[in-house]
């Protein structure tokens, strides 16, 4: 059973900290800026891909950290992403992060994360979050293909609508959802039968 919490994160109001500058790094620098552009992040790598130094010489808010990591690179960092092509380093590194009570993802490895990156269907403001709890990154990536085809791309006005409706409502909390719901049920409706 998934029992993880979903969530969504402003990492412009976090420091994120990558160690690994290798594909793997590539890969989780490339989904933190595609999903939150404005995010703040510090990578550290003795090697670093061409690809992130491009990326780097283009976003004031990445730091490029060219040596191993070390304990003093969790100081005011706010979240972990562990990817180096070491199992045991990315392990210790965990660990350590973990003794400072910081979140940590470890490329590859679920039984030692805190948290999984999510394959993400967007349209617009809508972003649809998809895990399998660390057991098949493939077949989130393969489902978040489906969606991405079946969801049609002019849901951005009706949110838009939605959003001007919800601002006109009166009334307290309770009856402003009881009336967004009511309005909303529509998309849930069976059709009925044309016989």
């Amino acid at each position: 059973m998934n029992n993880l919490f979903p969530i969504f994160l402003k990492l412009e109001n976090l420091h994120t900290l990558i160690v690994g500058g290798g594909y793997v790094g590539l890969e989780k620098i490339t989904a933190v800026l595609d999903n939150s552009p404005l995010a703040r992040v510090t990578l550290v790598s003795p090697e670093i891909r061409g690809e992130i130094t491009e990326i780097a010489s283009t976003n004031s808010r990445i730091n490029l950290i060219v040596r191993k990591f070390e304990e003093e690179d969790l100081l005011e960092k706010d979240l972990v992403i562990v990817a180096t092509n070491d199992k045991q380093e990315n392990k210790r590194i965990s660990e350590t992060a973990r003794a400072r009570h910081m979140l940590t993802n470890v490329a590859d490895t679920p039984d030692i994360c805190d948290f999984y990156l999510s394959s993400v269907v967007r349209k617009g403001n809508l972003k649809v979050a998809i895990s399998t709890n660390g057991m098949s990154p493939t077949f989130a990536k393969r489902l978040k293909e489906v969606l991405g085809e079946a969801l049609p791309d002019n849901l951005e006005t009706a949110m838009e609508q939605l959003k001007a409706v919800r601002d006109m409502l009166k009334g307290d909390f309770a009856s402003k959802v009881d009336e967004l719901n009511r309005i909303t049920s529509v998309l849930t409706e069976k059709k009925k039968d044309a016989s």
